[in-house]
């Protein structure tokens, strides 16, 4: 049984003392988390947002539906000019975002501390 996905977001500054938009997700990720995936991503305002984290330390599983939302997400960011980082994926799901090509999109970490410094 999937469970609901979660998200809110957190406002942290970089090592350099940028502002970063954590993106929190928790549960499963699937085809029914799109506002909480995209719709979280939405939110955020597009014209001060440069720095981005997805954190997945709280996500249980990710199926092709939710990698396709995550993609999705991703690809808004380019366009928009963001950079985007992710931390908390599970050795299973680094090796497959990683297959999937998100990789060219956003940068994989172990921790959040990790990809801040990176920031």
């Amino acid at each position: 049984m999937q469970s609901e996905t979660k998200s809110r977001i957190d406002q942290l500054k970089s090592p350099s003392g940028y502002p970063v938009a954590v993106l929190r997700f928790e549960g499963d990720i699937a085809s029914t988390s799109k506002d909480a995936v995209l719709g979280t991503y939405e939110a955020l305002p597009r014209e001060t947002t440069k720095l981005i984290l997805l954190d997945f330390t709280r996500v249980d599983y990710i199926n092709s539906s939710g990698i396709a939302l995550v993609i999705q997400l991703l690809i808004q960011a380019s366009n928009a000019g963001q950079t985007v980082c992710a931390f908390g994926l599970s050795a299973h799901f680094t090796k497959v975002f990683t297959m999937v090509g998100i990789t060219k999109y956003a940068h994989l970490f172990p921790n959040q501390a990790e990809a801040l410094a990176a920031m």
